[in-house]
């Protein structure tokens, strides 16, 4: 091996200790082909530069074929669809921080004005529950939120409604927009089973679907009160949140979940389950539909 490497360059014996670091100690390779260690890691920055200085062309030839407005993500994927490079997210953005080039950003406007627009108008509700979350009959006081549950790159949403008297979802709806028909059509089957509402609290947090214009004509004119937590305390609205955390940990997260099909599934049957037949001591051991029941009786 030596003796064919004698008339090559130094670069060849770089090239082959290269090549077999991963499985020889470095050292031994460099004391065999008879190099020093601190030359070959000097070759090894040299080969880096020069990959870096070629792949700099490439980013910066991106960042101006898209008008400077990619940041170090979208550089990567155009990386991959225009040159087939598949490069670490965190070599990009130490290259574009190197070459001194940025996404412009375009400036986040839709949250906050949304925000001090429904404050304006009066959709932040004041909060009348202030974490009393008994009630004394059925339709006085409604809790409600929107969870998510993942499978892989997809996501499920789950709007639900809580009767804090009895704990029975008394509406549900699922989709795969978190969006304000997501929140309208729940109501809507909510007050559609049942008609007098008349003073019922209905609480949520500040979501932008229940600070809508859509939300706020829709309950008033069932004759029922806006309640919001304040901002940013989920604590305010802890019923609801308890019970997205059992159906999470006992109808959800035990199982291998494969499709949004089955989550859905998964979801409708453990709301059944939880109205129907999970017994609950606050109510006597007895199920919210029982408990229900039992009051008409």
């Amino acid at each position: 091996m030596v003796t064919n490497l004698e008339s090559g360059g130094l670069q060849d014996r770089h090239h082959v200790v290269d090549a077999l670091k991963e499985k020889q100690n470095v050292k031994a390779l460099c004391a065999y082909l008879g190099i020093s260690r601190s030359g070959y890691y000097a070759y090894l920055k040299r080969t880096a530069e020069d990959a870096d200085g070629e792949l700099k062309r490439k980013i910066l030839a991106i960042y101006e074929q898209r008008n400077k407005t990619v940041g170090y993500r979208r550089i990567q994927d155009e990386l991959y669809r225009q040159y087939g490079l598949v490069v670490n997210h965190k070599k990009v953005l130490r290259l574009m921080q190197e070459l001194g080039i940025q996404a412009i950003i375009r400036r986040k406007y839709v949250y906050r004005t949304s925000y001090e627009a429904a404050v304006s108008d009066g959709r932040i509700a004041e909060n009348l529950l202030q974490r009393n979350f008994k009630a004394d009959g059925p339709n006085q006081k409604w809790v409600t939120d929107v969870t998510q549950y993942r499978i892989f790159d997809d996501r499920i949403y789950l709007s639900a409604v809580k009767d804090l008297w009895n704990g029975e979802i008394v509406a549900y709806h699922l989709s795969k927009r978190n969006d304000n028909p997501l929140v309208l059509e729940t109501f809507r089957q909510a007050f559609e089973t049942h008609k007098d509402v008349t003073g019922l609290i209905v609480h949520s947090d500040q979501g932008s679907q229940y600070t809508s214009h859509a939300y706020h004509g829709m309950l008033p004119k069932v004759g029922a009160q806006i309640s919001m937590s304040r901002r940013g305390n989920c604590y305010d609205n802890a019923s609801i949140e308890s019970f997205f955390s059992h159906l999470k940990v006992e109808a959800l997260y035990p199982y291998d979940i494969r499709s949004i099909e089955e989550a859905q599934r998964r979801i409708e049957e453990y709301i059944r389950f939880y109205n129907e037949e999970r017994a609950q001591r606050k109510l006597n051991k007895l199920t919210p539909v029982e408990y229900r029941r039992q009051l008409v009786a």
